[in-house]
């Protein structure tokens, strides 16, 4: 129930906000089908974390984060959210995870080049 209910606050907010993100009905709930990691970034991300990566309001900064280090925490938060941050896992492929948090992780000042693969994120999910 909680995942159908953020799926739909998120495509509401997608609608409202004039975003023109593509978005499926799955059994799931809504799927967001943004290809790449740039491409995911630009249009689910930045709204909050801001085109250059240093955060609005409670959104925190991506630029030279440590805390990117482990390719686990991303992943982790892109799956289940964390206070203010939405789980996406409900709307995101393993393969749209793997790309956005590679993106994060080599952009902003970041420059961690272990690549994070689609296994390693269906192994994190729930």
């Amino acid at each position: 129930m909680i995942p159908r209910v953020i799926s739909s606050f998120v495509t509401a907010v997608l609608v409202c906000t004039g975003s023109s993100a593509v978005v499926a009905q799955s059994s799931g709930g809504a799927a967001l089908t943004y290809q790449g990691g740039g491409v995911l970034f630009i249009n689910v991300c930045q709204s909050c974390h801001m085109p250059d990566g240093h955060g609005a309001g409670p959104y925190p900064a991506l630029v030279k984060d440590a805390k990117l280090t482990v390719a686990g925490y991303p992943i982790t938060l892109v799956l289940n959210g964390s206070k203010v941050m939405p789980a996406f896992g409900p709307m995101l492929t393993d393969q749209q995870i793997a790309d956005v948090v590679n993106y994060v992780r080599t952009h902003f000042g970041n420059s961690y080049k272990d690549r994070v693969a689609p296994a390693d994120v269906k192994a994190l999910r729930p």
